[in-house]
């Protein structure tokens, strides 16, 4: 009987195979290392061939777990992390390393693309701002620098993409990654228009056709089968980025509902479901990404911090410093163990902090790369604690910011990622949107968003809103309404968090250029 769905979810550091019943029971799961090089030029480069070899061996790992798994495999399903350039030339190999999402050699090409007057056009097709990490301002860095390398390459892949290939053969991306980089959103299609702004009208054919997950598949090839030990023809689906499917799995989509989701970590992430193309808010600043999502007609919109739970690692490893100082030494993990009683011991909106502690500055709702953090109200009455909270305010006032450039705030957000455990984040982030939460228990919701697409796609469930009752509903936690008092007491300090960032611009920049940086 052919009832488990494997969904693979190729991130930067760990490629992951995860088996699945066709209900969406998580059956077993297998990590896998990848690696990636940092170069003294801003590069960051991933091998495409290992990458490969990861993946292969993430399935064997997984197959050591489920021994039935060749005769049970219904489908396999892939997702990837976003971004970055993985050439391959008309024979199938590499041409050189992957380019990943981390690679800012871009960097100034973005900034001169944001100043031409054809960028704002760029963005009324994509909805999605301009930045390094994106294939369309590294495959211009490659025109002008390394010209070459791309007269050897015949495809432009993302790293999903390389793996779907891999797997059956096709030449082929998804919608999400082909239209927020070349194309228009409200059509799925590549945009003649915005390919030129870019500077590539003549990289056109590098792009491959876009295929739609959730109605057509790949079938696994005989190669990759004698090298899966999966059965030849096996049904192959290729997914969407995998930040979307990580909003699938986690609870974005939920029909006849208001929903928001955010993923509470390193950095954060904050999407909004978005109903149709009219839909979709296109905001003065040119920032966030605006992506199809598997569910017909219908968008995920998305505003990013570069530093999310940064901020909390940060001011915890100050105290971590201290506490060795003296001989005593501690975790991380145990200085969070006593962090919610310390921030529930503090007074609310008692200091307002700017939790733009990356060394990149920040991204979104607003891009730039000068700002830092800040506790503004400091005085001497102030103690750990009081810090500590502040820090959890800012970085929910912070995603309130986000969420306001896409449009109304939403009237319930699903959370993911590891900080959405501590109940005081949820307490604040609740309150700051004024919106009720609830928490995904799925720890790998990227890998079931994509194999929920599969799900649809192979006719286990008629369309997406009956996989989610099956898949999604019943492991989300209890909805969580936000504190009356609270919701007050943030309203009025948003308003201040909101003008406080508008005024630093030119104070950072002046600390940065007197920094060097």
């Amino acid at each position: 009987m052919k009832d488990i769905l494997i969904g693979i979810d190729a991130g930067t550091s760990v490629i992951k195979s995860v088996a699945f019943s066709t209900r969406g029971e998580q059956l077993a799961v297998f990590a896998q290392p990848n690696s990636y090089e940092s170069l003294p030029d801003g590069g960051v480069e991933q091998d495409v061939a290992r990458t490969w070899q990861d993946t292969l061996d993430s399935i064997a790992g997984l197959a050591a777990q489920l021994p039935e798994l060749t005769h049970r495999t219904l489908g396999i399903a892939v997702t990837g992390q976003g971004d970055g350039t993985w050439l391959i030339d008309a024979g199938g190999a590499p041409v050189g390393p992957a380019w990943l999402w981390l690679d800012s050699r871009a960097a100034s090409i973005v900034d001169e693309l944001r100043e031409s007057p054809e960028d704002r056009a760029r963005f009324a097709h994509t909805g999605t701002g301009l930045a390094a990490c994106q294939q369309g301002p590294q495959l211009l860095w490659m025109k002008r620098h390394q010209p070459e390398r791309l007269e050897k390459a015949a495809t432009a892949f993302h790293c999903k993409d390389w793996l779907y290939y891999k797997l059956c053969g096709e030449r082929v991306t998804d919608p999400s990654e082909g239209t927020f980089t070349y194309g228009d959103f409200r059509t799925r299609t590549y945009s003649d228009e915005v390919i030129a702004s870019l500077g590539l009208s003549a990289q056109r054919p590098l792009l491959p056709e876009m295929i739609e997950g959730t109605r057509q598949h790949g079938s696994l090839s005989d190669e990759a089968a004698r090298s899966t030990g999966l059965p030849q023809g096996t049904p192959v689906v290729l997914g969407y980025v995998d930040v979307i499917c990580a909003a699938l799995g986690a609870g974005l989509y939920d029909p006849g509902s208001d929903l928001g989701c955010t993923i509470v970590g390193s950095t954060g992430m904050h999407m909004r479901f978005v109903k149709s193309a009219e839909d979709v808010v296109i905001n003065p600043h040119a920032t966030g990404y605006t992506m199809p999502f598997p569910v017909p007609g219908s968008y995920a919109q998305m505003q990013s911090n570069l530093a999310g739970t940064l901020n909390i690692d940060w001011l915890l490893d100050l105290a971590l410093g201290v506490l060795s100082s003296e001989g005593v030494e501690r975790s991380r993990a145990d200085l969070l163990a006593k962090a919610d009683g310390l921030v529930a011991a503090a007074q609310p909106a008692n200091l307002l902090y700017q939790p733009y502690i990356s060394a990149a500055g920040e991204r979104g709702p607003f891009t730039d790369a000068s700002a830092s953090a800040a506790f503004l109200g400091l005085s001497t009455r102030h103690g750990y604690g009081d810090l500590l909270r502040a820090t959890y305010e800012g970085l929910s006032l912070a995603a309130r910011d986000c969420y306001e450039a896409m449009g109304d705030l939403p009237k319930e957000v699903r959370l993911t990622g590891g900080a959405a455990r501590s109940t005081q984040i949820r307490r604040i982030l609740s309150a700051a949107l004024g919106a009720d939460v609830r928490t995904s228990e799925r720890v790998e919701a990227g890998a079931a968003g994509v194999a929920m697409m599969a799900a649809v796609c192979l006719g286990v469930y008629a369309d997406m809103a009956d996989c989610a009752e099956q898949w999604v509903t019943p492991y989300l936690g209890a909805r969580e309404a936000p504190d009356a008092e609270l919701t007050a007491i943030y309203g009025k300090t948003y308003t201040l968090y909101e003008e406080a960032r508008r005024n630093m611009p030119p104070l950072w920049r002046s600390l940065a250029q007197r920094n060097g940086a």
